[in-house]
């Protein structure tokens, strides 16, 4: 039941940010983790949907693509240090960067990672706290 809530909630957000009523900041790491998906369709739908969202304008000033610099690096290397993996730190990594206000995430070990400039959040919990 949790997944199915979890997909139905995923799938209303990425509507919502098509809308630009959310703002997605995507990131290289996405799309290298994205092209080494092993579900070949989930990762061509993921593909789609990043290429669709690309280069819109969006209502808020962020970086809405954030490419690997040191910056970047020394945040993902700080958080690996505190247990989480590689490629969570560094997508985690790249929204601290991009001043994001939320990480949304299925990954329970993140959901349980503290950052006082982040707010971690599965994705069911994002869309009633915003009131959807």
């Amino acid at each position: 039941m949790r997944i199915e809530l979890e997909i139905k909630a995923l799938l209303y957000i990425q509507q919502q940010i098509i809308k630009k009523e959310i703002v997605l900041v995507s990131s290289v790491i996405l799309d290298f983790e994205n092209n080494d998906n092993p579900y070949r369709i989930g990762g061509l739908v993921i593909k789609e949907f990043l290429r669709i969202i690309k280069g819109k304008e969006y209502v808020r000033n962020v970086k809405g693509y954030v490419d690997v610099n040191e910056d970047v690096i020394r945040i993902a290397k700080e958080i690996s240090a505190t247990g989480i993996r590689a490629k969570d730190a560094a997508h985690i990594a790249c929204a601290i960067y991009a001043d994001c206000d939320y990480f949304v995430s299925t990954d329970d070990m993140v959901l349980k990672y503290k950052h006082p400039k982040i707010r971690f959040i599965d994705p069911t919990d994002f869309i009633m706290m915003k009131g959807n």
